[in-house]
């Protein structure tokens, strides 16, 4: 499956996962605190084909499945794994945590747990040597194409905004394009857009953090617990903090080629 069904069309990206799960009507409770502890083990539900958000290779984990593991560590349990793929059934899912969870409680409607943020991203503007001068959607000139994912907040928003869009249905098509200079750029998570210019740095396409001066396609997120209990919630804060202080959570990240954003100050 590659990467493409991280890609799916929807402006939440990497959290396309959650959707999934949210979706299913009969998905177990996840496990409070003291289940966790008496367990010895906290699970994750993750994509087993995602880099660099999560992949099985044990060699090259992706860094939702490494910071996963370090809170695990920080809680003194083990971490487990639930690959989740769309045509498993709702009954073979019964994860604790989501990594990259959208910090708004309301986009879960109370199914939804969430941790403090620890990271601010958003979607990113790809671009290739011609855009060197370009640093936001606003920058962008008429007639200067921008791939977007079709049906998406980021297509609704730049359209709204004049500028000039080519739907697509994956990222991964939307990146070629761009290498191959059919699109002046790409509008995708930062995430996505570094991890394909670090495996084809022929392409030299560089990520543009243009939601920073677009409210509307930036966001902060968390550790997502399903339905689980405030003990749980607090502990995963109290390693997280730590996890920020000593920077393990920027090293995981830089480690995929991606720069970790401290979460905006109004979210925290």
């Amino acid at each position: 499956m590659s990467q493409r069904f991280l890609s799916a069309p929807s402006w939440l990206g990497a959290t396309l996962l959650l959707s999934v799960l949210l979706a299913l009507p009969s998905v177990a409770a996840a496990r409070t605190l003291a289940e966790v502890k008496a367990k010895g083990a906290i699970s994750l539900c993750a994509n087993p084909d995602a880099l660099p958000y999560a992949s099985e290779k044990p060699e090259q984990p992706g860094f939702q499945v490494e910071l996963a593991q370090a809170i695990a560590a920080g809680l003194g349990v083990s971490l487990e794994l639930q690959w989740i793929k769309p045509r498993y059934r709702a009954r073979l899912v019964n994860c604790d945590i989501l990594m990259d969870s959208i910090n708004d409680p309301d986009l879960y409607e109370g199914k939804l747990l969430l941790s403090r943020p620890y990271n601010h991203t958003g979607i990113a503007l790809g671009v290739g040597p011609s855009g060197k001068d370009i640093q936001r959607f606003a920058d962008l000139k008429k007639g200067q194409k921008v791939g977007v994912m079709v049906n998406s907040l980021t297509q609704i928003v730049l359209v709204q905004s004049g500028i000039s869009t080519s739907p697509y249905a994956f990222e991964a098509d939307m990146l070629d394009d761009l290498a191959k200079g059919e699109l002046f750029g790409a509008a995708a998570s930062p995430a996505t857009i570094t991890w394909y210019a670090r495996q084809h740095p022929e392409s030299r396409i560089q990520a543009l953090p243009a939601y920073d001066h677009e409210p509307k396609l930036a966001w902060d997120v968390s550790v997502g617990m399903r339905k689980s209990d405030q003990a749980l919630v607090d502990a995963v804060n109290k390693v997280l903090d730590g996890l920020l202080k000593d920077g393990t959570v920027m090293r995981v990240y830089e480690k995929y080629g991606v720069q970790q954003r401290m979460p905006s100050a109004a979210a925290q």
